[in-house]
């Protein structure tokens, strides 16, 4: 959130103190030169003299102009930016208590443009004084005054230089209200990155602010929607494509068998091998689209402490066969005797799992799977790794994608394309992150979890 102070009580103060010193001097020439010389308003200003004194009179006009200027000045206030998705909105929420709400600035309008009005009456009154005694003049403003009177032609200019002032002085809000309706009906015609200037700090800039927010919401649900859409369409379309390889090979093999045409019993063995085999990575399949597809539903987290340490250990151990028929070796490296988070145990085996046997498959040149634990800003560390190929670095970012492998011939070698996927999703429920990185020497995937306190 990011705060530009446009005034400060300092600038509105010394700028309010310059307007009324002006205003006094010429309110002062404006009395002296002309107002002293007709009445009704010399034995008014009289009235007043006698009454204050001409010092106290002068300070509480200028009050009064410090006083309408420094608000006025003030709530110009500050403006607050708040910034959501990297979408930023503002809002002035400072300033004078006095233009925070539209009926105050209503009321503001009105009482000024009465006070206005008197003072173009007052004018416009002495206008007719003067030059009611010029030769060109005069007898025309006589004839007017004569037939209509100076009190009706004073009501009737005042009544319309009170609209017209009230008027001048309204439009601002008239007009940004007009400027709200034409923000509304762009958004409601779609174009939802449509924004409205916030320009006031009553209730139509919060209501600026918040149809703002509301269309930046609306248009975040909408293109979420959209990209669940072509996420479920996607992965129709990846299920489709792996569910179909091995079943076409499994009915092929299996037309074979049934329409004999097999050598011998060893052939048809072989046959029924190939089926069976290709039948377990179709279970396979199934059994990890349907855990994805339970992870990525909301699937509930049992969480409890847990201590890494003896968790990676005990899990390396059951990998002992796995790791032998590979002729690979399994170990476990730790800076810290306790390195406890709270986890679902079951759900993070899984993710595990799915590393160790990715570990295990593509990197049997280097001979070992370590696992190295560390703690590290409050967070704990925990990083496969394997000394197989390197990847490219341009593949390294869609690793855990649905259905990504880095080349084709991995899906005929066993791999679904969903294991990494479901890893990425157990780590993220469990509030942590999985990222990953290779070079010439190793391939490293790394898990940080919250430590538990």
């Amino acid at each position: 959130m990011n705060n530009n102070r446009k005034w400060g009580p300092v600038n509105s103060a010394a700028i309010s103190f310059v307007i009324a010193m002006i205003g006094l001097m010429f309110a002062y020439w404006f009395t002296s030169v002309f107002l002293l010389d007709h009445q009704p308003y010399r034995r008014i200003i009289y009235w007043f003299y006698h009454l204050l004194g001409l010092p106290p009179l002068m300070f509480l006009v200028g009050l009064l102009l410090f006083g309408i200027s420094y608000i006025y000045f003030l709530s110009r206030g500050r403006k607050t930016t708040s910034t959501i998705n990297g979408q930023s909105f503002g809002i002035n929420r400072s300033g004078s208590w006095l233009f925070r709400t539209i009926r105050w600035k209503l009321m503001f309008a009105f009482f000024a443009s009465i006070f206005i009005t008197i003072a173009l009456l007052i004018m416009l009154h002495l206008f007719f004084l003067i030059f009611e005694r010029t030769p060109l003049l005069g007898d025309l403003i006589s004839n007017i005054i004569n037939s209509i009177g100076m009190a009706p032609i004073l009501i009737i200019m005042g009544f319309l230089l009170f609209l017209a002032v009230f008027f001048l002085m309204s439009n601002q809000t008239i007009r940004y209200l007009r400027e709200i309706t034409f923000g509304l009906q762009q958004i409601a015609n779609g174009q939802l990155k449509y924004e409205i200037a916030v320009k006031s700090t009553d209730e139509l800039g919060e209501v600026a602010y918040n149809i703002n927010l509301m269309s930046h919401k609306l248009g975040t649900l909408i293109e979420d929607e959209r990209q669940a859409e072509k996420t479920k369409n996607d992965l129709i379309t990846g299920v489709s494509h792996d569910l179909r390889t091995p079943l076409t090979s499994i009915l092929g093999f299996l037309e074979l068998i049934d329409n004999d045409r097999y050598k011998d019993e060893v052939e048809l063995r072989y046959y029924i091998g190939i089926a069976y085999e290709k039948s377990k990575s179709l279970k396979k399949l199934i059994d990890d689209l349907f855990e994805f597809t339970r992870i990525n539903n909301g699937m509930p987290l049992e969480k409890l402490e847990l201590d890494l340490n003896g968790f990676t250990r005990q899990l390396i151990e059951e990998f002992v066969p796995n790791l032998e028929a590979a002729g690979m070796e399994g170990r476990v490296y730790s800076d810290n005797n306790s390195l406890k988070i709270k986890a679902d145990g079951d759900r993070l085996v899984r993710a595990y799992e799915n590393l160790i046997m990715n570990a295990i498959q593509y990197g049997q040149e280097g001979r070992f799977v370590d696992i190295r634990l560390r703690q590290e800003n409050g967070y704990a560390v925990v990083e496969v790794v394997n000394y197989g190929e390197q990847i490219p670095e341009k593949y390294l970012p869609y690793l855990f994608e649905r259905f990504y492998r880095v080349d084709q011939s991995r899906s005929q070698s066993g791999g679904t394309g969903l294991g990494l996927s479901i890893t990425k999703s157990i780590v993220e429920l469990h509030n942590g992150t999985i990222t990953v990185r290779s070079s010439s020497g190793e391939t490293v995937f790394e898990t940080r979890f919250p430590l538990y306190k």
